[in-house]
């Protein structure tokens, strides 16, 4: 057995066959039959339970991991050997070259062993950085990608292994190709297509068994003792991709300039940072070195990577130690105003601040989240156009139909469009992509209904890129005439007056557009159903909302005035307005969009199957600030998907 330099986590025996032990064809389609496969990765409980903490794998599960790991390296050889064809190169390209990474979870060493070897046997070169963020091995791949073909640190794909915010017992993998971005939902198709493809039959088995076998044990070793080198150079990669992020170019002297000023403005302030890494890949990352580098104080907590503090999906409760820790270290240090937790792979990051006008710390919900990153960046981009004369060109933000309406408000004030796409990170990088090839800016994407951002040129959630923003809002200030973020976003939503130069988050929260939003994480966003065909319960919802609409539009009137509606449907990079009956929208996203007698947009009711956990999402969005509206219509629309589950 080897253990990783660093860490003393076990990596794998090189030695032994992880497969030598095959499962029962009724084994591994027992196992196959609970795998939720989706643009969005793969995933299923590869532990004995939700809350496992056991490394080792079923004869089944190694099977899957194996699987999963074949279809990936035939769609990289048939990609190379395509891109060959097209450049009229007889005998090829050289091999594609993996990066190949895992969060903290306990089973992570036995998938990446059992699919390292296969991507070793079917003739793949292989880097393995053990535990890294999902953003660092991205990053890493962006940057290695770009070197020249034959290099030693070249990259073509990444594969990550991780189960996100699902809880420790699960696991499951997402594949890249060189943008750093994981693969668009057209491929994703074809590649679970391809592992569904005579999968769990006796002679699969038998034949993945053998590709496994065919692995040398002197490339299984080289590979791990390789650990140490391609860490230091993911960590090395990702530290300069997000300073060029941060920086909002890709040129160096640009990147420092900016830096430059923002460092300058937090020393003239202070600022203090908490990050509770709650055991996450975070903990390994280059999370305090950045920020320090930018003039932060950092205080780590739970920084001792698998030791999980608490739940990981970083949301409620679990933003109570980042909570306490940052109300305590203001005792000795008043400068710390932020806090943030990741989940697991470290790719999300929800944010705690301080409330001076309450003298205690509060967490911020996931919409909000999002809401000041896009206020972030897009007022931080309006300050650079007035720098540069006012010349801006034609700029867009990229979110899932689960972002709460307050961003077109917010977009509609900086001069930017709304575009939306199904929930799901593919799905909304993939929109972005769209978007750019059309001649728009895409600065900011993500998904507000889990405070995801993404933050070109990134391909993925990063929380150092939200924290970023947020003190790019907080600490720049105006020079001369030129404005600061916060001043000018005042001034074009029509609050100017309200400015005062010792604004915290709160006064930023505050001027945000109201709304009341569900958390698509609490309990009550989340329905058991008894239907697998979500387009019959969509038909049945629709005839049980048609006849419940005048009576809620009743209830509401006094608050938002007449309201009216129409159907959306959202799938995949595309949200449009439904035609026919609400199961056309199938297993997407369908969205009840209200509109006030002006034509303005007021909210929405929402619905949607998880593409990576068994429950049917709910929620409501409703201008305003007063909660009870929002409980009115969520408890409504809950009410009528339950009816219409028990009829479809």
């Amino acid at each position: 057995m080897m253990s990783h330099p660093g860490t003393g986590f076990d990596i794998g025996d090189p030695y032994r066959n992880p497969l030598s032990v095959k499962p029962s064809p009724a084994e591994a389609q027992a196992f196959f039959d609970t795998l939720i496969l989706s643009a969005s990765g793969w995933r299923g409980v590869f532990g004995q339970s939700d809350d496992d903490m056991a490394e080792g794998l079923t004869p089944a599960k190694a099977y899957a991991a194996a699987r999963m790991a074949a279809v990936f390296a035939d769609f990289l050889l048939a990609r190379q050997a395509a891109i060959g064809a097209a450049e009229g190169k007889k005998t090829g390209r050289p091999a594609p070259i993996v990066a190949l990474g895992i969060d903290t979870r306990p089973t992570g060493p036995a998938i990446a062993d059992m699919m390292a070897r296969v991507f070793l046997a079917r003739g793949l070169e292989v880097r393995y950085a053990f535990i890294c963020a999902a953003p660092e091995i991205m990053a890493w791949t962006r940057r290695a990608a770009a070197l020249p073909a034959g290099h030693a640190e070249r990259l073509d794909a990444f594969c990550y292994i991780s189960a996100s915010h699902n809880p420790p017992g699960h696991n499951g993998v997402k594949f890249g190709l060189a943008d750093g971005g994981v693969l668009p939902g057209s491929d994703t198709k074809l590649l679970i297509a391809a592992l569904k493809s005579g999968a769990c039959e006796v002679a699969d088995i038998e034949a993945t068994e053998s590709l496994v076998a065919s692995a040398t044990t002197k490339a299984v070793a080289t590979l791990y003792s390789g650990c140490g080198a391609a860490k230091r150079r993911a960590i090395s990669d990702y530290m300069l991709f997000a300073r060029e992020v941060a920086g909002a170019s890709s040129d160096l002297d640009a990147q420092e300039r900016e830096l430059d000023a923002l460092a300058v403005a937090i020393k003239a302030r202070g600022s203090g940072v908490v990050a509770e890494m709650n055991g996450s890949a975070r903990s390994l990352s280059i999370d305090e070195d950045f920020l320090s580098g930018l003039g932060v104080s950092v205080l780590r907590i739970n920084a001792e990577p698998r030791r999980f503090a608490h739940r990981i999906v970083p949301e409620g409760e679990s933003l109570e130690p980042c909570r306490l820790a940052l109300a305590k270290a203001r005792i000795t240090d008043p400068s710390f105003a932020l806090g943030y937790v990741p989940d697991c792979d470290g790719d999300r990051g929800n944010i705690v601040y301080w409330d001076a006008s309450s003298g205690e710390a509060r967490a911020i919900e996931a919409q909000d989240t999002f809401a000041l990153a896009v206020l972030a960046e897009l007022s931080t981009m309006a300050r650079a156009a007035v720098r540069h004369g006012g010349a801006r060109t034609k700029t867009a933000v990229a979110c899932n139909d689960a972002t709460s309406l307050r961003i077109e408000a917010i977009a509609k004030a900086l001069g930017a469009e709304v575009f939306r796409a199904e929930t799901g990170e593919a799905n909304v990088v993939g929109l972005a992509r769209s978007l750019r090839d059309r001649g728009y800016e895409v600065r900011v994407l993500g998904e507000g209904s889990n405070g995801g951002v993404i933050t070109h040129p990134a391909g993925v959630r990063d929380p150092l890129n939200t924290v970023t923003a947020i003190l790019k809002l907080l600490y720049l200030r105006d020079e001369g005439d030129l404005p600061g973020p916060f001043r000018l976003w005042l001034e074009r939503s029509g609050q100017g007056s309200s400015y005062r130069d010792g604004f915290g988050l709160a006064d930023v929260l505050a001027s945000l557009p109201r709304f009341a939003t569900t958390s698509v994480f609490e309990d009550r966003a989340a329905l058991r159903v008894r239907s697998r065909d979500h387009a019959s319960l969509k038909n049945a919802y629709e005839s049980i909302f048609r006849k419940a609409w005048p009576d809620l539009a009743r209830s509401l009137e006094r608050y938002c005035g007449r309201l009216s509606w129409k159907a959306l449907s959202s799938a995949g990079t595309a949200e449009r307005e439904l035609a026919g009956r609400f199961g056309e929208s199938g297993s997407g996203g369908l969205k009840i969009l209200l509109t006030d007698e002006a034509g303005a947009d007021a909210g929405f009711l929402w619905m949607r199957g998880s593409g990576t956990e068994p429950v049917f999402r709910v929620m409501a969005d409703i201008c305003g600030s007063d909660p009870a509206v929002e409980s009115l219509l969520l408890e409504r629309h809950a009410a009528m998907v339950r009816e219409a589950d028990s009829l479809a």
